[in-house]
């Protein structure tokens, strides 16, 4: 079954997709930029995934989507250390 705020959740993360897509050029300039937008593009598909485990193979897309943000995380993370030790290299 779908739930209102994951679709609600997708949605947004599409017009975010958008924005993203619409100023590359000006988000490439943010140190680490890849591992960000790589982030950002797995927590969308854990969205997607969760939407369409409500419609088929619920356990499998369960664990896809759960596994998706996990990873999602961890490239958040890595991206703020990344961040933070170029300001004290840079400092």
């Amino acid at each position: 079954m779908v739930q209102e705020n994951e679709v609600i959740m997708l949605l947004l993360g599409i017009g975010v997709l958008i924005f993203v897509l619409r100023n590359r050029s000006v988000i490439q300039r943010i140190p680490g930029s890849r591992i960000l937008i790589a982030g950002f593009f797995i927590q969308l598909a854990g969205w997607f995934l969760t939407v369409l485990e409500g419609f088929v193979l619920e356990n499998l897309f369960n664990y896809f989507e759960h596994t998706c943000y996990a990873v999602s995380s961890l490239l958040l993370a890595f991206w703020c250390l990344k961040a933070r030790r170029g300001k004290e290299e840079a400092g």
